[in-house]
């Protein structure tokens, strides 16, 4: 036998009104809002989040704004949040939801909007909508499966339903939203991974995991492999106070500005993968300096990046072709997207060199 969901629910509206979090989206809370925050959630930590939807906010206040935002000016501001296409899934969801007339109310409906997932589509619906339905992400799944002590990986279909059907069951119109949130801030606050603080939880008497002394045993997900090792060479070229960038090609920071970067494979040194890579711009190297190295973690990648410096001989008319588009860039003076890996490479030659152009200046916010 599982816990009662009544008393699960009662139990759990009077703490969430007691302990909630004061966070921005849930000060004002409007359907857009929830979508723009429950996007940039996804993967990023509550106060790293906090300063980019504020800004966001401000400068995007409806959705109707968003929708029609020039999509380099909205990379830029997310700059520093990773995972950029979730920027650009935002954004197309804005765009479909106006030409609706605004978002849909329904779980169905919002997962036909570009990038919104059963996830996203709960969370709105139930958060800004009161809809008494699911929104199961991990917090959720951890929650549920220990207060009724559920074995299994929470990520394989037959659990996952489970989950699902248990967290709907526990929602109920009138306290949807609270139910909701309520879930996810038992886990991210109080019902944690590596911990479990029992005392301070509003289930802890109902709770089987507890009950048997397993909390940290559930959910029984797999190790999460390393991120695999990756090294990388990057030459940022300069002339007459600007900087050879590229907006990267579709896929990894797709979408940003940076400078040339190519694969470091096998035997071949840093300077020889340098000048390989200015000739491929279509300029010869008169000399190139090796700046410093930045390490950047991806999602499954750890980049270790040789940061180069290369003069130049001939006129600068440089090759496109590992771009979407490249031109000479002035940071500072003109404002174009950069990813956190940009931001790092300006940074290790601010550190490590005598900078042609006032490196500590590129750097966005």
């Amino acid at each position: 036998m599982y816990p009662p969901s009544d008393e699960l629910r009662d139990r759990l509206v009077v703490w969430y009104s007691q302990h909630a979090r004061t966070l921005p989206w849930r000060e004002v809370v409007s359907p857009y809002r929830t979508l723009v925050s429950e996007i940039m959630l996804q993967q990023t930590r509550v106060d790293t989040v906090v300063p980019y939807f504020l800004r966001f906010m401000e400068r995007w206040p409806r959705l109707e704004d968003l929708a029609a935002a020039d999509m380099d000016e909205v990379l830029e501001a997310w700059a520093g949040l990773g995972y950029y296409r979730r920027a650009r899934s935002l954004v197309a969801a804005c765009q479909a939801a106006e030409a609706l007339g605004g978002l849909p109310d329904s779980v169905e409906a919002l997962k036909n909007l570009p990038g919104i997932g059963p996830y996203t589509a709960g969370a709105i619906a139930s958060i800004a909508y009161g809809k008494p339905v699911a929104a199961v992400d991990g917090n959720v799944e951890r929650v549920i499966c220990r207060v009724d002590l559920r074995r299994g990986n929470p990520r394989k279909a037959p659990l996952k339903r489970a989950l699902t059907a248990r967290a709907e069951e526990l929602s109920r119109e009138g306290v949807a939203s609270e139910v909701t949130q309520g879930l996810m801030e038992l886990g991210a606050t109080v019902c944690m991974p590596r911990v479990a603080h029992c005392e301070r939880c509003p289930w802890q008497e109902l709770c089987r995991a507890h009950a048997e002394g397993a909390a940290l045993e559930v959910p029984e997900l797999p190790k999460r492999k390393p991120p695999k090792a990756v090294s990388a060479v990057c030459v940022l070229l300069q002339h007459e106070g600007g900087l050879w960038f590229g907006e990267r090609q579709p896929g990894l920071l797709g979408g940003l500005w940076g400078p040339p970067m190519s694969s470091l494979d096998g035997d071949v040194s840093g300077e020889a993968a340098a000048r390989a890579l200015v000739t491929e711009q279509g300029v010869i190297p008169s000399n190139v300096a090796r700046v410093g190295k930045v390490t950047h973690v991806f999602t499954h990648r750890r980049l270790s990046l040789e940061v180069w410096t290369a003069s130049f001989t001939g006129a600068p008319d440089v090759d496109v072709s590992q771009f979407v588009d490249a031109r000479w860039v002035h940071p500072g003076v003109e404002q174009v997207a950069f990813s956190r890996l940009t931001e790092k490479i300006l940074e290790a030659c601010a550190r490590n060199q005598e900078p042609m152009l006032p490196f500590e200046d590129h750097a966005q916010p």
